[in-house]
């Protein structure tokens, strides 16, 4: 969270994050939540409270000092970082706070072979390996070198190796699945091979509702925690089924006022009313990261009903069209994402109209204030 002074709230149920973390672990037996990046805009420190309650044991940080955050928050669980460290003060925040960082190159082996010198107790490590996401990782041509420079720190252990899947969420990539699938095993094998046993996992949202062979020792579980399908608009959306979406995002009504025939609306007057019609001005705008690649698309819901945004999104500022809304009025609570009846604004819907995907959705609106509800 970080925007502060403004009118837009996002309200967080908890229970339905817990609700998708039981799904899932029922399915998966092994669910891993990733609650990087504030936990997708959720709140770290709550979500990961409510899911400790639920007998979440291992949870996934992005950085190595939203890690401490955890900690420092009274979470007792097993933390691993997947950005893994980045300077001195992360390396030795993973002894002193019991983190276990991901490794993905030879200069972060580097100064991990420096770290372990300050320190007497030993560190479990992960290993990230790219077996076709091309962002980050070791490669199976890696493995002598790296099994050499673990066997000659005393105070390092391997615990863990990941990959990441590229195309999990597209059923007509399968066959890049099963190709990043071969080359993990081939990666673990030779791991073996050296002696270097460990835990390992490959399944995101998407495999765990897909592919049980992917399963392994545990599973990361990003979107589909918080209440969206992987697979919504594929044929395998089914599969998603029972998911509930966590966050929903209000704010207040400033003003209700006619906008006459041939008026127009908002910066460059870009709308002009073809008939008589009632207008409210809306507390959201960009400053409260309600896009502005919004105007003209984008749908709010208000009593039950969708209403469309009219003109251009402003700075905090945008207008909807209530004219066919009864008791519209000043003060009345409008929602950007969520709301009730039909007229309610799933996650998906906002994604489709920004251009973009729910991930950025969530971030994007999480960093308003919240209630936890």
């Amino acid at each position: 969270m970080s925007i502060l002074y403004n009118k837009v709230t996002a309200v967080i149920e908890l229970a339905n994050i817990v609700h998708n973390f039981k799904l899932l672990n029922g399915r998966c037996g092994a669910a891993v939540p990733v609650v990087k990046a504030d936990a997708y805009g959720h709140g770290l420190i709550e979500v990961c409270r409510a899911l400790a309650e639920a007998g979440a044991e291992t949870f996934a940080v992005g950085t190595v000092e939203e890690g401490v955050a955890l900690r420092a928050s009274g979470v007792a669980r097993r933390i691993i970082s997947l950005l893994g460290p980045l300077d001195q003060a992360d390396y030795d925040a993973l002894w002193n706070d019991s983190i276990v960082g991901f490794f993905h190159c030879h200069e972060q082996l580097d100064a991990l072979q420096e770290a372990q010198a300050r320190h007497t107790s030993v560190l479990p490590v992960a290993l990230k390996f790219d077996t076709g996401m091309r962002r980050l990782g070791f490669t199976l041509e890696d493995v002598p070198a790296l099994a050499r420079r673990l066997r000659n720190m005393d105070n390092v252990k391997l615990e863990m190796v990941s990959t990441h899947l590229a195309t999990a969420d597209e059923p007509q990539s399968a066959d890049y699945v099963r190709e990043q699938a071969e080359q993990f095993h081939a990666i673990r094998g030779a791991l073996l091979e050296h002696g270097l046993e460990h835990t390992a996992n490959m399944a995101n949202s998407a495999a765990m509702l897909t592919r049980p062979d992917l399963y392994m020792d545990n599973q990361r579980a990003g979107i589909a925690l918080y209440g969206c399908n992987p697979l919504h608009g594929t044929p395998l959306a089914e599969v998603g089924r029972g998911l509930k979406p966590a966050m929903s995002v209000k704010t207040r009504i400033l003003s209700v006022h006619p906008l006459r025939e041939g008026q127009s609306i908002s910066y460059g007057c870009t709308y002009t009313a073809e008939k008589n019609m009632t207008v409210a001005i809306v507390a959201a705008g960009y400053a409260d990261a309600y896009s502005r690649g919004l105007t003209g698309k984008a749908q709010m819901c208000l009593k039950g009903q969708r209403v469309p945004v009219l003109g251009r999104v402003c700075m905090q500022m945008c207008a909807v069209d209530v004219t066919g809304v009864k008791g519209a009025a000043h003060g009345d609570e409008i929602w950007l994402l969520g709301g009730d009846g039909e007229g309610r604004i799933t996650p998906e819907d906002l994604a489709g109209w920004w251009g973009t995907i729910t991930y950025e959705v969530f971030c994007m609106l999480g960093l308003n204030k919240r209630e936890f509800v």
